[in-house]
């Protein structure tokens, strides 16, 4: 590819350093969760933080090779780079490597490889492609059902795959819609269904019926202008009840024990003693481990290395999805906070260079990027502190992995290269 002569080092350096400060501060602790006995040898590559310094290494290679290629290439490839994602998601179901319980990697020797942390990316440039096409409406239902299938048919692979957590980030894109134009009736009723699924989980369908009621009829009937007839109001209040019953049957027959019982925990809605007292030492294990982890490094933490509960490995594959506890443990209050700031500095960043840019594709791929480290970042520190239910999701630039580090190595430079090139996009 050829190297673009203005602006080639324009890149915006805020940004790198924040992505840099991330990955060493998640190496370090890497280096404290995984660990065993005192660190005589740091290339270890029989432990997981000699494999991940190998994983940093390559990820400057990909890096260089990123920021080498041309813009324009991201834009004009967008589609068979998606194209190729999808075809290395149905290959799983053939070559796949199961995991855990999860068909989600290609076995390459002794390392494997996993192409949902890849298909973000890719996804991420379809969408943009899509929606910077000058046919694209996204007032319209059929560019809508467009945009929603570019997004449902690697989600729908990957939870085949039996991953639940990697479908779940793919909602991030419902956040790029919007900024793009998706009416505000749309977020009203993913809220909505949200609302209903837990009140109907917690309380009942009766209940939920209850409150659904007297919030849709109050509306009804405090409406000065009513735009919508009674006979609307009493339909939307029979999809409430409908959808209510239909999320408490799937929860009952259509979800697996184990993902029954995370719910449970998390709703507290197990009553039995006996029972409560089983699963926590099951499905709740991990995030016990991790709340008491996160609460023992007070506000200062016990230390780099330090952490008691981190060095008697009290939390199972602590350097994966549970990476935060270590956090908490030996930095604490201060340093949890800290790495809170550092995703929120990186997040808001990413949001105003998207904001101007001059190309509508490199801005739909900048909210595509902030809203998936969004959502990564939320729901991993809220299952490690135990405010959303358990889900296997890593933590971005944190987690151990190299399919994980380059994936969102590959998403965060694609978008910082598509941004050194707006001063050729005047």
């Amino acid at each position: 590819m050829i190297r673009e002569n203005k602006g080639k080092f324009n890149f915006d350096w805020l940004t790198i350093i924040l992505f840099l400060a991330l990955v060493t501060f998640g190496y370090l602790n890497i280096l404290s969760a995984s660990h065993i006995g005192e660190v005589t040898d740091y290339f270890d590559t029989s432990q997981p933080y000699g494999k991940h310094l190998i994983f940093i290494g390559l990820t400057f290679v990909l890096i260089v090779l990123i920021l080498s290629i041309e813009a324009k290439f991201y834009e004009n490839f967008a589609s068979i780079i998606y194209g190729v994602a999808i075809l290395s998601l149905i290959g799983l179901f053939i070559f796949g490597k199961d995991v855990n319980g999860a068909r989600s990697w290609y076995g390459i020797g002794s390392m494997t490889i996993q192409p949902s942390e890849f298909a973000k990316f890719a996804t991420a440039l379809a969408v943009a492609k899509f929606m910077s096409d000058l046919q694209t409406n996204m007032k319209t239902i059929q560019d809508q059902l467009k945009a929603v299938t570019l997004i449902m048919l690697p989600a729908l692979l990957i939870l085949l795959q039996n991953d639940a957590g990697s479908t779940i980030v793919y909602t991030a894109f419902f956040f790029v819609f919007y900024r793009e134009g998706l009416q505000k009736t749309y977020l009203a009723v993913a809220i909505s269904v949200i609302v209903l699924a837990v009140l109907g989980l917690k309380f009942g369908v009766v209940i939920t019926a209850l409150i659904a009621g007297a919030i849709i009829f109050g509306l009804y009937f405090t409406r000065k202008k009513k735009k919508n007839s009674l006979f609307q109001y009493v339909l939307i209040f029979l999809i409430c009840i409908g959808f209510s019953y239909g999320v408490k049957m799937f929860y009952e027959h259509g979800l697996k024990v184990h993902q029954q019982n995370r719910i449970s925990l998390w709703l507290r809605l197990e009553k039995d003693p006996v029972k409560l007292e089983r699963m926590k030492k099951a499905e709740a294990y991990n995030l016990i481990q991790s709340e008491q982890a996160i609460s023992s490094g007070g506000f200062s933490g016990k230390g780099f290395l330090q952490g008691t509960r981190t060095t008697g490995k009290f939390v199972p594959e602590q350097h994966t999805d549970y990476i935060f506890s270590t956090v908490g443990e030996e930095w604490g209050f201060l340093g949890s906070s800290f790495v809170v700031l550092l995703f929120v500095a990186l997040i808001i960043r990413v949001l105003y260079l998207s904001e101007s840019q001059k190309s509508l594709f490199s801005r739909v791929y900048g909210y595509s990027v902030a809203s998936i480290l969004f959502v990564h970042f939320t729901i991993n520190i809220g299952m490690v502190m135990g405010l959303i239910p358990t889900v296997g999701i890593p933590l971005p630039f944190f987690s151990y992995g190299g399919s994980g580090l380059w994936g969102f190595t590959i998403l965060l430079f694609i978008f910082i290269k598509l941004d050194s090139n707006k001063i050729n996009e005047w």
